[in-house]
C-alpha cells in the first residue's frame, strides 16, 4: 500500500499539480530525490597513486590495500629493475558513511603508523540540487616508530610525530576525464636544520583518464612552495594505471618517491625522474610501485538482504 498510494496519486492528480506549479512540487509533496544525480566513480579508488583522490569509501565497507614501493629501475637486470628491494605499507580503510571515511595502516619504511579521517563536504552533482565540484576535506596524522638514532640523548615523544591537513577540489567532467585540486599542509614537530620549516605548504593535482570500462590513466604532482624544504628534496611525479577486475583494484604505476606517507612523499623525496648526479652521470630516480585494493562488505546497507 505505501508504494502503490504515491503512483496513485502521481497518475490521477500529477497532471493538474504540475500545471499549479513547473518547479516540481509533486515530486516535494512524494519526497523523491530522485532529481539529484551525485557524481560517482570519479576515481576507481579512494587514492589516485600516493595521495587520495575525491572518492570514499563507502558506508560499511573495509577497504584493504597492500603497497609497494620498489626501488629505482636504474640499475637494471642487477637488481631486477629495482624489484630486490621495497617499501611496503598494509592499510585498512573504512566508510563510517558515504561522506565520512576513516583508516590506518603501518609502512615499513621509519616503521611509521598512520590514521586519517576524510569528510567530503560538498558533492558534485546536478538535476535539482546543481554542485559543480566535490570538496572534500582531510586529516592525517602519522607517528614514527622507529628507534632513535641515538638513544643516550634526551628524545621527545612529539618527535615522532607528524600532521597533514588537505582540501580536495575536483571534478569528474564526464565519464573520460575527472581532476582534482590538492592544497595541502604538513607539520612536521622536527626537523633537520633550522632553514627548513616545520609547516610545509604544497599544492597537488592529479586526473584520470578512463581507457576502457576497466582501465584508467592516473597521474598525481606535488608542488611544494620554495625555501620550506631542504634542497636535497624534490617534488613528486607519480603516473599509472588502475585495472579493475571485480572486487580487486590494482593500481601500477612509477613515482620517484619510495614514501607512502604524507610528510615521505611530500617533504623527503630524494631523486627527480631524471637528473645527473655529482659525477655528471644521467640517472633516473623512477621507481615501480603498486596498490592492491580489495574491498569487503561488513555493513549491509538498509533494504538489502
Amino acid at each position: 500500500m505505501k508504494k502503490t498510494l504515491p503512483f496513485l496519486i502521481a497518475l490521477f492528480f500529477g497532471p493538474f499539480l504540475f500545471a499549479q506549479d513547473e518547479n516540481g512540487d509533486l515530486l516535494s509533496l512524494l519526497g523523491e530525490e530522485s532529481t539529484v544525480e551525485y557524481a560517482t566513480a570519479s576515481f576507481k579508488t579512494n587514492r589516485v597513486v600516493n595521495g587520495h583522490s575525491l572518492e570514499n569509501t563507502a558506508a560499511g565497507v573495509l577497504d584493504f590495500k597492500i603497497s609497494h614501493r620498489f626501488s629505482p629501475v636504474r640499475n637494471g637486470i642487477y637488481d631486477l629493475f629495482g624489484l630486490d628491494g621495497a617499501t611496503i605499507r598494509f592499510g585498512l580503510d573504512y566508510g563510517i558513511t558515504d561522506r565520512l571515511m576513516i583508516g590506518v595502516g603501518r609502512s615499513t619504511k621509519e616503521k611509521i603508523i598512520d590514521g586519517f579521517a576524510k569528510y567530503k563536504i560538498l558533492r558534485q552533482s546536478a538535476g535539482k540540487r546543481n554542485m559543480p565540484v566535490t570538496l572534500s576535506y582531510l586529516v592525517d596524522a602519522q607517528i614514527k616508530t622507529v628507534k632513535f638514532p641515538e638513544e643516550e640523548r634526551e628524545n621527545y615523544f612529539s618527535s615522532r610525530l607528524y600532521y597533514t591537513h588537505q582540501l580536495l577540489i575536483g571534478r569528474k567532467f564526464n565519464d573520460q576525464l575527472s581532476l582534482q585540486l590538492m592544497p595541502t599542509l604538513v607539520h612536521r614537530n622536527l626537523v633537520l636544520t633550522r632553514a627548513e620549516k616545520n609547516d610545509v605548504f604544497a599544492l597537488g593535482a592529479a586526473g584520470r583518464i578512463k581507457l576502457s570500462k576497466r582501465v584508467t590513466l592516473n597521474a598525481e604532482y606535488y608542488f611544494v612552495l620554495p625555501d620550506q624544504i631542504s634542497s636535497d628534496y624534490t617534488n613528486v611525479l607519480s603516473v599509472g594505471f588502475d585495472i579493475e577486475t571485480g572486487g580487486h583494484v590494482f593500481q601500477l604505476h612509477f613515482t620517484n618517491s619510495s614514501d607512502m606517507t604524507y610528510k615521505g612523499f611530500i617533504t623527503e623525496t630524494t631523486e627527480d625522474w631524471f637528473f645527473k648526479s655529482a659525477e655528471g652521470k644521467s640517472m633516473s630516480g623512477i621507481r615501480f610501485g603498486f596498490n592492491i585494493s580489495r574491498v569487503f562488505t561488513i555493513v549491509k546497507p538498509r533494504g538489502l538482504y
